[in-house]
């Protein structure tokens, strides 16, 4: 499945004296995956640490944070000789350390020029401790999202189409296959963007298996809320996150507190819905005032959508 972050992996490993990457995104965007095809076709090797599978990694981690012991145990602990600009180091789950997150900084700061990049879901959130700082100007951050509908087309063997589209819009005339480039945007919009959904469609195109995986993942993302949250803030943030099709399914989408219950007001639920935007489940839509640049001057915080 080919995505667009390998080519924005690609002018990293190709950038000299590059910091630590650090790969944000909500789960099972497909991060883990991307990393792991980039490493094998551009690397002799790659190092891959799990932190949520490999508690005997995290200890590492635990002694002190300098990157030549560090460097010297992981290579121990994965039976892999790491070569200084030949091995990717991959730390996956990164939120389940905080001083492997904190390492980052001195692995930046090291001349060794290791490649690294780390990445994990919900760091936003899950990473909001007091013990270890964030690493702040000494990693490169992005953030992978699912799969946008140019994307989804490169999947399910439609390529051709997709450059026609592209080739339609730089040249300012209408398509010829616009309906059944539209056709395909609807099935966009019912199978979404996330790899596990997409694979589903296009293996089987069965929509009560693809509905099944959708479930999945939705029950992963409650599991998470569950996992990252405190007990009463969970609640909410449960609550919120179950009212947004009903939300969008109005005639005016601006989303309103009272549907997520009777009587819920914006100092109750504020938090909630912050965390669902800082973990990358929820992106938020706010009204503009005017159509100019920047539009951030212009918007209404108390319209928005979700």
């Amino acid at each position: 499945m080919d995505r667009k972050i390998t080519d924005r992996l690609k002018q990293w490993k190709n950038t000299p004296h590059h910091k630590p990457l650090l790969l944000y995104g909500a789960r099972q965007v497909g991060k883990t995956y991307s990393i792991l095809e980039f490493g094998k076709k551009h690397y002799k090797n790659v190092v891959y640490i799990n932190f949520e599978a490999n508690a005997e990694a995290a200890k590492i981690f635990k002694r002190d944070l300098n990157p030549s012991r560090i460097i010297k145990e992981l290579a121990a602990l994965s039976g892999t000789k790491i070569l200084t600009n030949d091995t990717l180091l991959f730390f996956d789950e990164i939120q389940v350390c905080e001083q492997a997150l904190t390492s980052l900084k001195y692995f930046c700061e090291d001349p060794t020029d290791y490649h690294i990049i780390a990445a994990g879901s919900l760091l936003g959130v899950a990473l909001n401790r007091e013990h270890y700082s964030f690493p702040v100007g000494k990693v490169e951050m992005i953030t992978m999202y699912p799969l946008d509908f140019e994307e989804f087309l490169w999947a399910v063997g439609k390529r051709e189409l997709s450059e026609l589209i592209m080739d339609s819009y730089r040249s300012d005339t209408r398509m010829t296959l616009h309906d059944t480039a539209l056709d395909l945007y609807r099935l966009y919009l019912v199978v979404g963007g996330m790899p596990g959904a997409v694979l589903q469609y296009k293996g089987r195109q069965d929509f009560d298996l693809l509905h099944s995986v959708q479930k999945n993942i939705s029950d992963a993302y409650i599991a998470d809320m569950a996992k990252y949250a405190a007990p009463g803030e969970t609640t909410r943030i449960m609550a919120v996150f179950r009212s947004i099709p009903a939300q969008l399914a109005k005639s005016n989408h601006k989303f309103q507190y009272r549907l997520i219950k009777s009587g819920a007001r914006a100092n109750l639920y504020e938090s909630s819905l912050n965390w669902l935007k800082e973990s990358g489940v929820v992106i938020i839509c706010t009204r503009a005032k005017e159509g100019r640049l920047p539009l951030s001057v212009y918007g209404e915080s108390s319209f928005f959508k979700i």
